[in-house]
């Protein structure tokens, strides 16, 4: 099982367990959750095969739809302008990839390969997860982030299109599916997952 897999990764995790993102061809059905919820709750043992939800600038960004948020995203608050929303949505990743479903589990129950792990970290964990990259590659993550569309933009698209995504949440995932203060959500794609999970191995321990 993946959970035997990425045992260093998952032992990174102080609270529940890291969450598998998978682009499937299944049927699946609509939530009345949104995405960053259904993670969420995926990080607490539930597991949810889902082909709409409930946040519009989540279905766009996870390429279920084609709707432009920009109007939402103004209509929010968000930004000054008409021209400032539509910047931020050309700036934030999206999914592009033909899929019909996404599959949302926790590590313990996914046993294939996954496209998406998921972590909700302190930030001493999430400088391991650098430190572990660094010791691959020489160079540290380049990830950005406006506070918009965390879960679904930061974490999932992200990684799909660049490896690795870390985030400092957005208003929605922070005030709906209630991660602490004190964790900072990261994506990583599996491919990524499995050099990071070696690097781990090696690199020296914060405290000793």
């Amino acid at each position: 099982m993946n959970s035997c897999k990425f045992t260093n990764i998952e032992s990174l995790m102080d609270n529940g367990e890291p969450v598998c993102i998978t682009l499937s061809e299944e049927d699946g059905e609509t939530s009345d959750l949104l995405y960053c919820e259904l993670v969420h709750k995926a990080r607490f043992g539930e597991s949810f095969l889902i082909e709409h939800q409930r946040c519009r600038p989540g279905n766009y960004i996870l390429g279920i739809s084609d709707m432009n948020p920009a109007e939402y995203y103004l209509k929010s608050g968000r930004y000054k302008d008409q021209e400032t929303a539509q910047n931020a949505v050309i700036s934030l990743p999206r999914i592009e990839k033909d899929f019909r479903s996404l599959r949302i589990e926790p590590l313990r129950k996914s046993r294939g390969q996954f496209d998406v792990l998921l972590l909700y970290l302190k930030p001493e964990s999430a400088m391991r997860i650098i430190q572990a990259y660094a010791y691959h590659f020489g160079k540290g993550i380049t990830s950005t982030s406006i506070g918009a569309a965390s879960i679904c933009g930061d974490c999932t698209a992200r990684p799909i299109h660049e490896g690795i995504g870390i985030s400092y949440g957005c208003k929605g995932s922070r005030k709906h599916s209630g991660y602490s203060n004190e964790e900072v959500p990261l994506g990583i794609s599996y491919e990524l997952a499995e050099t990071i999970e070696e690097g781990l191995k090696y690199i020296p321990k914060t405290f000793d």
